[in-house]
């Protein structure tokens, strides 16, 4: 495989056209929706008119025909300038869609992916569970067949895009069965919103991504179709294994987004900022920190664009893509500490991005899949 990672004409082409959209339509409004944790509808739809939802996906299901790479082409631009818009999009489209696309039938595909594609509707996955965390097999919500329904009983909590107005469905990992042995048949269900039993709880309140949706789900006694299971039974917590899997390339692209945020955010401050009669920037100690956080920018892009390339390819990507994700998320809140510190006094006011920019960085060292089990995951590839 070439470890020639420079992007084709037409990828550099949305590269630099996201890039203009994330600096003259987010940037602007973005801090305002943040400061009142309001969900940026507009800003939304207007993600939805470029396409930017169906990036990976086929045209036949209302996609642009793009890939993983480009996904993360658009993921790393728009978190150079903000997480939560990232987030929205990452979720939506890793978690919400690509369940379905994998897994589904070709009814389900049909019936949801357009709509997801245009970002008319958004998707949610209800994986995680009050009592569950990185046990991401020990789910107790199930789901018992009744006749040509399945009735569902549980609760999911740090639910991304599960509260919107325009949610359409979460697809809900839930224990259909038992095997001889007695351990759990896990399955996916998708649950339409708005149906009856299924309640979405208030927005979280959030160190970060105050912008994004975040909610706890429960269900009591939620009815849907026998038809909405997404793959085989029992063949869920595979599924989620592999949504994860591919979702933590997206995440390193989203971290290195944020890490490269702060340093050309911190690059423009150090021009700007005069103190002993001279830009900051003409000290060695800034200079230091500023090619450091470079380098780790750098470095993290190399890591995820490899672990996408991979993927698009069809090679393993199972421990490049943990490699990415546990190395972009943490320098990702590296980077951020030292944005805040070349900013001093400024980086703890809101009304600057990298206070912002902190305050997003330490959730991708903990969602879809902590540091700790990122390690453990390596481990495994390496056959310890």
């Amino acid at each position: 495989m070439s470890l020639d990672h420079r992007l084709s004409p037409e990828l550099e082409e949305l590269r630099r056209t996201v890039e203009a959209f994330a600096h003259d339509v987010v940037a602007p409004k973005i801090g305002e929706f943040y400061e009142q944790h309001e969900f940026p509808y507009e800003i939304v739809r207007d993600m939805g008119r470029m396409g930017l939802f169906g990036l990976p996906f086929p045209e036949e299901y209302g996609g642009m025909g793009g890939d993983y790479l480009a996904l993360g082409i658009a993921l790393e631009e728009l978190a150079r300038v903000d997480s939560s818009v990232a987030i929205t999009l990452e979720a939506a489209v890793s978690l919400g869609a690509m369940p379905i696309y994998h897994f589904g039938t070709e009814e389900q595909k049909r019936e949801w992916l357009p709509r997801m594609c245009t970002g008319e509707v958004l998707g949610a996955f209800g994986l995680t569970e009050p009592d569950g965390g990185s046990d991401a097999g020990a789910t107790r919500t199930t789901a018992v067949r009744e006749g040509d329904e399945w009735v569902i009983n549980g609760s999911k909590c740090f639910i991304t895009n599960s509260g919107t107005d325009i949610t359409g469905l979460v697809t809900v990992t839930a224990v259909t069965g038992r095997k001889d042995d007695g351990s759990p048949l896990i399955s996916s269900i998708i649950v339409p919103s708005g149906t009856p039993g299924f309640t979405v709880g208030a927005p979280y309140s959030k160190v970060g991504w105050n912008a994004s949706d975040t909610r706890e789900l429960s269900f009591s006694d939620v009815r849907v179709p026998v038809a909405n299971l997404v793959g085989a039974e029992g063949r869920g917590y595979a599924q989620f294994l592999r949504i994860l899997d591919e979702g933590r390339i997206a995440i390193a692209a989203l971290a290195t987004g944020l890490a490269q945020g702060c340093v050309d955010e911190s690059v423009r401050y150090a021009k700007d900022r005069h103190a002993f009669g001279r830009p900051i920037g003409h000290n060695q100690a800034i200079q230091f920190k500023l090619a450091d956080m470079e380098m780790r920018a750098h470095t993290s892009r190399l890591a995820w664009r490899d672990a996408a390339s991979r993927l698009v390819h069809g090679e393993p990507f199972k421990k490049e893509a943990a490699l990415a994700k546990l190395y972009s998320s943490e320098i990702a809140v590296d980077n951020a500490r030292e944005a805040t510190q070349i900013h001093g006094g400024y980086g703890f006011m809101n009304e600057y991005p990298v206070a912002r920019m902190w305050r997003d960085s330490k959730i991708l060292e903990i969602g879809e899949g902590t540091s700790e089990v990122q390690r453990l995951l390596i481990a495994r590839e390496l056959g310890v």
